[in-house]
């Protein structure tokens, strides 16, 4: 080997030994970037039954305990100015009026000009640590839209806040994941209850930054479980409901067990036009909601499962007319154009019984077990059909809520203003579907059906949610194209038996039971 080519060769291979030397020395002392995709186990519960006295101690303990794993939160925004108040001019969040539970009205703008479009706010919400890695969890309508996100710990100054940013975030559960840019040593953090252990007249307390007054403790109890609460466009969420005192800046804090364990996320009250704080009805999200969610937040992103079904309990009284002979099921109300269930055969009217071979006992059932199902996966679906049992092959698409609300939107916004017919004694007046009318209503130019001109309060139709502007295509399974003809297919329905109508409504078609009386 010639003397350049011998140097050539021994310097290659004192860079590779520099280079390999480098990368231990560097792991060694952490000077490599950590991976973004690192991952984090959802944290452990403990779902031992709540037993023991509760006495004078026991509260003062958990709060010593706890509200050090507890933080203020001050996120900035540009972005919804509107919404917001400033941090320490009232300290509220925009739980209130977000769910609509609120009987507040937004106040005029009194100089509206002299506000600038994109004005720089900042509101008040709570969060509590779950990992030594400086991990916490909040609401997602806390740090929604936030541009910079900023917490507070007990025992610190009110001016001193450590800079966090948003892992992620799942509007379904309207929980949010954040971390400390920087960290801060001997964090405490929280431990994780069972909230489906929870019961009515069970102890609880919140800890919370309520109107900026920071690491409030309230006391109260369960007042309800399973109280469904709308979370995002056409779809509710399963809430503790509580009689802890919690307020605007309570939003994103614990609620704890008598075991100081968190069994809740704090997240809004309810509220009338008289007062804009805690009248005694408050709601947390289920931890159990939220817990098997973080290693997805961690990740960045929580992908869901859908069908493309609107789903409703099967009609105690029409068991028989399905072939059922125990209230089992979810009964598909609608399905959606092209997505999952359509795909795979599901029509409105049928029952689904059974999910990739788990029963379905009710709506709820159905929709926890879609939701939790990884996109992608295809699974056998079994329906009752005229009172026959089918199954049917779906592979389960991707939740998204966005496009989900958009369709549901358009639904709303349709408008028509029909020519009355007759009436046909289920509460319902009926008139002929013109191609204008239909047009209006969105609905498929080959659509040939009967439209509802009215429907009458407190009617059977009107209990089960028919309403002006539907259109009637099929009674018990068979077309109608006339009010003649719906009128003779209702009327042959004899008292107290149920009439299976399929309804196209905003482009979309739908089913219905109704008993006539």
């Amino acid at each position: 080997m010639s003397s350049r080519k011998t140097t050539l060769f021994y310097s290659l291979l004192i860079m590779v030994a520099s280079l390999a030397v480098g990368m231990v020395i560097a792991s060694r002392l952490d000077l490599t970037p950590a991976s973004s995709a690192q991952t984090m186990a959802a944290p452990p519960m403990n779902s031992a039954p709540l037993s023991g006295p509760v006495d004078a101690a026991t509260f003062r303990n958990i709060a010593k305990a706890m509200s050090p794993a507890v933080v203020n939160i001050r996120s900035t925004s540009t972005q919804r100015a509107q919404e917001m108040t400033e941090f320490f001019g009232g300290g509220t969040d925009d739980l209130l009026e977000r769910f609509g539970l609120g009987g507040r009205q937004p106040q005029p703008q009194q100089q509206p000009r002299q506000r600038p479009r994109e004005q720089e706010t900042q509101a008040a919400g709570t969060g509590f640590v779950i990992s030594k890695e400086g991990f916490i969890l909040t609401n997602n309508h806390v740090v929604e839209g936030a541009t910079k996100i900023e917490v507070n710990f007990l025992g610190e100054e009110n001016d001193i806040f450590h800079e966090a940013k948003v892992v992620g975030r799942d509007p379904l559960t309207d929980s949010a994941l954040i971390q400390l840019v920087e960290p801060k040593k001997d964090l405490v953090e929280v431990k994780f209850g069972d909230s489906a252990k929870m019961e009515p007249g069970d102890w609880v307390m919140a800890i919370g930054n309520p109107f900026g007054l920071s690491h409030t403790v309230s006391v109260g109890v369960i007042s309800a479980t399973a109280r469904s609460f709308p979370i995002a466009e056409q779809r509710s969420a399963d809430v503790l409901q509580t009689d802890a005192a919690i307020n605007p800046g309570n939003s994103g804090g614990p609620l704890l067990n008598a075991r100081g364990e968190v069994i809740g996320i704090n997240t809004a009250i309810y509220t009338d036009s008289r007062n804009a704080g805690n009248i005694g009805i408050g709601f947390a999200i289920p931890i159990n909601s939220v817990r098997e969610l973080i290693p997805q937040l961690r990740t960045g992103k929580v992908t869901r499962g859908v069908i493309g079904v609107q789903v409703t309990p099967v009609p105690a009284d029409a068991l028989a007319e399905f072939g059922l002979k125990e209230r089992k099921g979810a009964l598909v109300g609608a399905v959606t154009r092209g997505a999952a269930a359509a795909k795979a055969g599901v029509e409105p009217g049928d029952v689904i019984i059974e999910f990739n071979g788990k029963p379905i006992k009710n709506r709820d059932e159905l929709v926890a077990t879609v939701v939790v199902t990884k996109p992608g996966t295809t699974v056998p679906v079994k329906v009752m059909r005229d009172r026959e049992e089918r199954t049917l092959n779906l592979t389960v698409g991707e939740l998204d809520l966005e496009d989900e609300g958009n369709r549901a939107a358009a639904t709303r916004d349709a408008t028509v203003e029909p020519d009355e017919q007759a009436s046909q004694g289920f509460g319902i007046t009926l008139g002929a579907l013109t191609a204008d009318v239909a047009r209006r209503l969105r609905a498929p130019a080959d659509t040939q059906g009967v439209l509802v001109s009215d429907v009458e309060q407190g009617s059977p139709a009107f209990r089960q949610g028919l309403t002006r502007g539907d259109i009637i295509t099929q009674v018990n399974r068979r077309p109608v194209r006339t009010p003649q003809d719906a009128g003779r297919a209702l009327g042959q329905v004899p008292s107290g038996g149920t009439a299976f109508l399929l309804v196209m409504r905003g482009g979309q078609e739908q089913f219905f039971t109704i008993r006539k009386e």
